[in-house]
């Protein structure tokens, strides 16, 4: 049996719009589990986005609770719950978010330096991770605003990964990217996961939900339905045809 990395109970989220409150996410209950990618699909304004970021405590849910590796995020102050995400979780998004005064390499060790954790073990960690994702020792000392779109995000990815996070959450992370680099981006993920990362990814893309084993369809702020895929096998038309199949029953 798969061990619960994420637990969520009552999950909802309702915000106020000219006067009328509005339901964003509704009484959801979810586990994600260790080693898996999931992947969080549904139409436009379903509520993707929020519920990854109410699963990760970048936002606060209007009800519900959250636990993130045995431990209960809801209701954490903001210093504790920022301490929190930077040593249990990992981020990539569409917008890359790199500070553009700091080197490629600077920006992933000033993430890593907060965590307080050895100088050295991170370097050695940053370089590792580089290595992995084909920037070169050049790219790593240049600023973002040198980087190409898809150079920009692998360095993303490091520093998602730089503090060994217990869930990495992506956010549409091939939205900004031409299909060679977004091709090369998910194939990264999909290799990280192989060696044991857990990942949560939101995508409308059916190629890159085709990545995950476990597909979640989100509609007007519920879970519709999932489907179970197995291990992502390149070419697999069976997988292909699942999950064409799921959505379409889902009515995407």
């Amino acid at each position: 049996m798969k061990q619960i990395l994420l637990k969520a109970e009552s999950l909802s989220k309702s915000v106020s719009n000219g006067g009328t409150l509005q339901h964003i996410l509704k009484n959801i209950d979810l586990e994600l589990y260790q080693g898996d990618f999931t992947v969080i699909m549904g139409a436009s304004g379903a509520g993707k986005s929020t519920l990854l970021y109410a699963l990760s405590g970048m936002d606060a849910p209007s009800l519900g609770t959250v636990w993130l590796e045995g431990s209960k995020i809801s209701g954490l102050s903001q210093d504790k719950l920022a301490a929190f995400r930077r040593a249990h979780c990992g981020f990539v998004f569409q917008q890359i978010y790199l500070i553009d005064g700091m080197s490629v390499m600077d920006n992933v060790l000033a993430a890593g330096y907060l965590t307080g954790k050895d100088k050295t073990a991170i370097v050695a960690r940053a370089r590792e991770l580089f290595s992995t994702v084909g920037i070169s020792e050049e790219t790593q000392r240049k600023f973002p605003s040198q980087l190409s779109g898809g150079e920009a995000q692998r360095a993303g990815i490091v520093r998602a990964l730089i503090n060994h996070p217990g869930l990495l959450f992506a956010d549409e992370p091939t939205g900004a990217l031409n299909s060679k680099a977004g091709l090369f981006v998910m194939d990264l993920l999909t290799n990280f996961n192989r060696q044991g990362q857990s990942i949560v990814m939101v995508t409308h893309d059916m190629r890159l939900a085709r990545r995950g084993n476990r597909i979640l369809y989100l509609k007007d702020g519920m879970i519709l339905g999932e489907c179970l895929l197995g291990e992502y096998v390149s070419g697999d038309k069976k997988r292909h045809e699942a999950l064409l199949g799921f959505l379409k029953e889902m009515g995407w």
